[in-house]
């Protein structure tokens, strides 16, 4: 790799379970459409009793990659919560999906996350390769 620089970001969030669960069950839809988007949403639902550890989990990374993206993207950019949506792909994978009318993704070479969780903690860690 002589003469080719790479930047490396990571962030990392954990929160408890149950403090997702009270803002919904108290907030309701305020909450919920503040922060996730419909498809996050539905793909939460769908998972009945388990549904607030992949919310929680989903609010994780949504910290996370804001962490990982601050030092290119918060100074220039207005960020929304659901600017960064979690989805899975066809092999159940979680992405990131940044919303390109808020986030410029051309210096964004490739973004990687990672999600657990139990039923007290949810936590996640994004990792995003930059273009040099």
């Amino acid at each position: 790799m002589h003469g080719k620089k790479m930047k490396i970001t990571c962030g990392c969030d954990m929160i408890e379970i149950h403090r997702i669960q009270e803002a919904i069950e108290e907030q309701k839809l305020a909450f919920m459409s503040r922060v996730y988007t419909q498809n996050e949403i539905e793909y939460c639902e769908q998972k009945k009793a388990n549904k607030y550890e992949h919310y929680a989990a989903r609010f994780a990374a949504k910290e996370a990659a804001f962490k990982a993206l601050s030092c290119e993207i918060l100074d220039k950019y207005e960020i929304e919560w659901k600017s960064i949506e979690v989805i899975n792909d066809q092999d159940g994978r979680p992405q990131i999906v940044l919303d390109k009318e808020k986030i410029t993704t051309s210096n964004i070479q490739n973004i990687d996350i990672s999600l657990s969780h139990c039923k007290q903690y949810a936590m996640a860690q994004v990792v995003v390769l930059w273009k040099e």
